[in-house]
């Protein structure tokens, strides 16, 4: 088996039953600002967009380029779609004449000759657009796992695949905090710190979980060229930005697991697996060119940013004539309004109004009462400043999803007066009536917690709240706090509130000693 890097997530498998092309993304993606880093625009993309297969393992921008897909990938090829909750993945691929679709189960293997694959989806509101997916491949030679921006709970549904002898995986996330938020800059630095020790230690627990020979971290960091986002590149100029790179991550995996293989994979790097026999080549950079990519990083940027503005530039010329405030508050509150109406759930999670200032309008989201208006002075619990013509570009393609446009651009600013929510979050990539539904359902499931385990001297349910994770196996308690490592949620024990967000209460009990039990 052999499998070449494409930049970001992106990666071409030759294999004995075929080729697949998997999360081709040359960009720039999210309004502008997202470039894969390093720079992979020299590769071959003829030859990859002729595979056999076309994996997409999710919607974000970073993950699906329509216009790349559009100029060298055919429309012939199959595509092999994750069994999703809402058919919007399926609706894009077929909206740019992709017709060939492969629809996979949940954790079922397919055999396509010597080829052997499992797509394993993820269907939580937190999931990617609500979704995210793996891919798991053997074809006789070798066993691979492509897990890219996933974070799947069950992992035993991977393991009955076999255990992959390359694994694949994301190590630096995609997220707006704290970059864009109205804190003090030391807030912006500890938080950003948290972040990142967070990330890498959610990509550890997967890697000793996992427990594969061969590791490749990659689907991150990106590039950010436009001048007002330079200094977010990387950690950051001032060390408050988030975007650990391949390199540094894989420092961090040697002093962690010392004895874990662990590679670059960057675009153009071509890795050959022969069972447990692994050999990497770079084939697009040098030693050198890396070196200065990865030794000299600013530098480099900053010939990327200064050679590449008329792509910037040609983004920006794709944008919808800003709205006038009356029209643009008429049109959100017909899109917004019946959608609040069927979110009760989300409608309780947030509890309070939300300010949008959008260029000249000016406008609160009353979540309780559903209801859009002109701000009046209320009181709210966040505040949002975004640019007209990000927002009058979503309305005009109807984008349902914000965080997979206007968030992850990072052409806002936002506060907020408590801790993080993650209803109102949801809502604003929820934006469709088939999302709302879902997420409303899946909500109420989760309230449905019956099973208690015991862990550390402490009786909890034994499900996570934010995403049903098996504590038992991802839970640790200090002092009292109840630390899930997926995504570093937290709760007290004592109390059962939730520390991360609002809402989202544990069910906790300190556990009976052995002398109780007996007397009761």
């Amino acid at each position: 088996m052999k499998i070449t890097g494409l930049g970001h997530a992106g990666m071409f498998i030759e294999t004995r039953g075929g080729s697949i092309i998997c999360d081709p993304v040359i960009g720039p993606s999210f309004f502008g600002s997202w470039f894969p880093f390093p720079d992979n625009r020299a590769l071959d993309w003829e030859r990859f967009g002729k595979a056999d297969f076309l994996y997409i393992s999710h919607r974000h921008r970073d993950h699906f380029d329509p216009a790349m897909l559009e100029r060298y990938v055919s429309k012939d090829i199959k595509v092999l779609l994750p069994e999703y909750p809402t058919d919007d993945l399926e609706q894009d691929l077929l909206a740019l004449g992709y017709t060939n679709l492969v629809r996979t189960e949940a954790g079922v293997p397919l055999q396509f000759g010597d080829l052997k694959l499992m797509v394993t989806p993820l269907r939580a509101p937190s999931d990617g657009p609500i979704g995210d997916s793996s891919l798991s491949l053997d074809d006789g030679t070798a066993s691979i796992l492509n897990q890219n921006d996933s974070h799947p709970l069950d992992l035993d549904k991977l393991f009955d695949f076999g255990k992959p002898d390359a694994y694949f995986t994301q190590v630096s996330g995609a997220i707006w905090w704290p970059m864009v938020y109205d804190l003090p800059q030391d807030a912006k630095q500890n938080f950003a710190k948290l972040k990142r020790d967070a990330q890498n230690k959610r990509a550890m627990y997967y890697i000793d979980k996992v427990d594969a020979e061969h590791v490749f971290p990659m689907a991150g960091p990106p590039m950010f060229l436009r001048e007002e986002l330079f200094r977010y590149n990387g950690t950051g100029m001032d060390d408050d930005s988030i975007f650990t790179d391949q390199r540094e991550f894989l420092a961090h995996m040697k002093e962690q697991r010392p004895d874990q293989k662990g590679y670059l994979f960057l675009p153009g790097t071509e890795v050959e697996v022969q069972g447990s026999d692994v050999t990497v080549t770079q084939t697009l950079y040098t030693d050198a060119e890396i070196e200065r990519v990865f030794g000299d990083k600013w530098n480099y940027l900053a010939e990327q940013r200064d050679s590449r503005q008329a792509e910037v530039q040609a983004e920006e010329a794709t944008r919808a004539e800003i709205i006038p405030p009356a029209e643009m508050l008429a049109a959100l509150k017909e899109w917004w309004e019946p959608l609040l109406r069927r979110a009760r759930v989300i409608r309780n999670g947030v509890g309070g109004m939300v300010r949008f200032r959008i260029g000249e309008l000016d406008m609160v989201v009353d979540f309780p009462k559903a209801k859009l208006r002109e701000y009046a002075g209320e009181e709210c619990i966040y505040w949002y400043t975004i640019p007209a013509d990000l927002v009058s570009t979503n309305i005009r393609d109807h984008e349902i999803d914000w965080s997979n446009s206007i968030f992850l651009s990072m052409q806002f600013e936002v506060g907020r007066s408590g801790k993080f929510n993650e209803f109102l979050t949801t809502f604003l990539k929820c934006l469709s009536r088939d999302r709302i539904e879902y997420v409303e359902n899946w909500y109420a499931e989760q309230s449905d917690q019956t099973e208690d385990a015991e862990i550390d001297g402490w009786t909890v349910q034994r499900r996570c709240p934010h995403l049903r994770a098996d504590l038992t196996k991802t839970g640790k308690i200090e002092d009292g706090v109840l630390t899930c490592s997926l995504h570093d949620w937290k709760w007290d024990l004592a109390s059962g509130r939730c520390l991360t967000t609002t809402g989202h209460p544990i069910r906790s009990t300190r556990a009976a000693e052995p002398a109780e039990v007996a007397a009761s």
